[in-house]
């Protein structure tokens, strides 16, 4: 199964650019749009794979999509801005263990008490996680993903927020992006967490996990 690699860059002068700029649930429907809505499956983002994350780039506000089909393109409003997508079979064939490769991703860093604990210390069910509690559940996560980090450098996100219309629930997902080097321990485990994503948050911005290989220095 291919896995494609999108890259959009809004136009932030377009109406539609900047709404879903605002409004993780307006990101999240414009995306859905760009896949046919006759997938046959209960759960359509996580059948197609996709995954995605808004970052500044060298030309602006992006946003980089994964997904195991390519995106129609066409399907975005006229002038919402530039897109370009690409096959990422090359990158995942050539992870190997013991390579060294810089990683980056914008995560759900959060903890679930037990009920005892939330109920001592009128918590809710899910804690956000800051500072060095995040840098070691990044750590955790990344472990367990086929990668032994060796830089790590953490910055704390706008969250990701939007209305649901359907039941007129707010959506609030805490972003840290983590970011730094690593060496890879388990190429294959590396792969499927690549196209399953890291953590909560997925259908808002959250998991997306970007690998690239790093030059030794000579």
């Amino acid at each position: 199964m291919t896995l494609w690699l999108t890259r959009i860059i809004p136009d932030q002068r377009h109406r539609d650019a900047r709404h879903d700029g605002e409004d993780a649930i307006n990101l999240h429907h414009r995306i859905m749009s760009l896949f046919p809505d006759d997938v046959p499956s209960t759960e359509p983002r996580r059948h197609l794979g996709i995954l995605f994350r808004t970052e500044t780039g060298r030309d602006g506000e992006q946003i980089l999509l994964q997904s195991n089909r390519e995106p129609d393109l066409t399907q975005l409003p006229t002038g919402y801005g530039t897109a370009a997508a690409k096959p990422l079979t090359p990158l995942l064939d050539a992870l190997r263990k013991g390579l060294p490769v810089r990683y980056r991703i914008a995560a759900n860093a959060v903890r679930k008490p037990g009920a005892t604990t939330r109920a001592l210390y009128n918590l809710p069910e899910v804690v956000p996680l800051n500072g060095a509690h995040a840098d070691e559940w990044w750590t955790r996560q990344a472990e367990t993903s086929g990668l032994t980090l060796t830089t790590l450098h953490s910055t704390p996100l706008d969250a990701a927020i939007g209305n649901r219309r359907q039941d007129k629930q707010r959506v609030h997902h805490a972003r840290t992006l983590f970011e730094g080097t690593a060496h890879i321990t388990d190429p294959d485990l590396l792969r499927t967490r690549i196209r399953e994503g890291i953590g909560r948050g997925k259908a808002y911005g959250c998991g997306l996990l970007s690998i690239a290989p790093r030059r030794q220095p000579s």
